[in-house]
């Protein structure tokens, strides 16, 4: 993809997990390593976008010139950060994995073991993809990510038109070597009137085959 090139745009970037604390010590996460959002920020980058990082914690750094990065712990700083980026970015990728819930309080203090069961009441985080969507302008292109565990294809395209997605790449727990931890990846690019499957392959060139797409939508 050496002739394309991202050069003036501004590409908007969430990787990573949100911790979303229970007490100073404790919090509510998920596997979620960041490479995927990484490897998509290294490609934009290497073909001339600037790049808005916003990052969940990992142990994942870049030293791109390109790419600037914003590291933020749980769903409400990265929606706020995201908020701040969004109106300036032509393209959006949501490929963090944003914690769907958070405690509705969190203890000043560690929590003490007493009793044989605790309940922790959790009230629901704000869908960045979702609420993103929502202020979306017709030059704008957004894509998102979906993990899926049972009826894969049919959850991603509801995802896509109800966080008025452009396009919504799908990985499935279900295919040896995908998803969570792995150096490797299978996915399936999803748009309204489309469907594009890939084999397993790097982190690294699965970037380069999602960028290759968005490359021709918003170049076409």
């Amino acid at each position: 993809m050496t002739e394309k090139s991202f050069k003036g745009k501004t590409v908007l970037i969430t990787a990573g997990p949100t911790y979303e604390p229970i007490d100073p010590v404790r919090f509510i996460g998920n596997h979620s390593t960041g490479k995927m959002g990484y490897a998509l920020a290294e490609c934009f980058a290497a073909h001339g976008a600037a790049v808005q990082l916003v990052s969940g914690p990992t142990g994942l750094h870049t030293n791109h010139t390109n790419i600037e990065v914003k590291r933020v712990t749980t769903a409400e700083e990265m929606y706020k950060a995201v908020l701040k980026r969004a109106d300036a970015a032509d393209i959006w990728v949501f490929a963090a994995a944003v914690a769907d819930y958070r405690p509705k309080t969190v203890a000043d203090k560690k929590i003490k073991k007493a009793g044989d069961e605790l309940t922790i009441e959790l009230v629901k985080n704000v869908d960045i993809a979702a609420a993103l969507g929502k202020e979306k302008e017709e030059w704008q292109f957004s894509v998102g990510f979906a993990l899926e565990t049972d009826n894969e294809a049919a959850n991603a395209r509801e995802k896509l038109r109800k966080k008025n997605l452009d396009m919504i790449v799908l990985n499935s727990l279900k295919d040896p070597g995908a998803g969570f931890a792995h150096d490797t990846n299978k996915i399936t690019i999803i748009e309204e009137e489309a469907t594009h499957t890939f084999e397993l392959k790097k982190k690294s060139e699965v970037a380069q085959d999602i960028v290759d797409l968005i490359w021709k939508r918003t170049n076409g």
